[in-house]
C-alpha cells in the first residue's frame, strides 16, 4: 500500500537526525541526505530515530 502524505507536509518535513529532505516510498518517509527511513503507520509519520532504519 502506498502513503498519500499532504506536499505541503512533505515540504516542512526534515530527518530529526541530520536535517535532510525528505521523500515519500511506497509505506516509509526515507531521508535523502543519510538515507535513514521512517516508518508511517495508519497514516502517521513516525520521525523517531529509534524508530528509523538505515539503507
Amino acid at each position: 500500500m502506498t502513503i498519500m502524505i499532504d506536499k505541503k507536509l512533505l515540504d516542512i518535513l526534515a530527518c530529526p537526525v541530520c536535517k535532510g529532505d525528505i521523500f515519500e516510498d511506497k509505506e516509509e518517509l526515507v531521508c535523502v541526505k543519510c538515507k535513514r527511513r521512517y516508518p508511517v503507520i495508519e497514516g502517521i509519520p513516525i520521525m523517531l530515530e529509534e524508530e528509523a532504519k538505515l539503507m
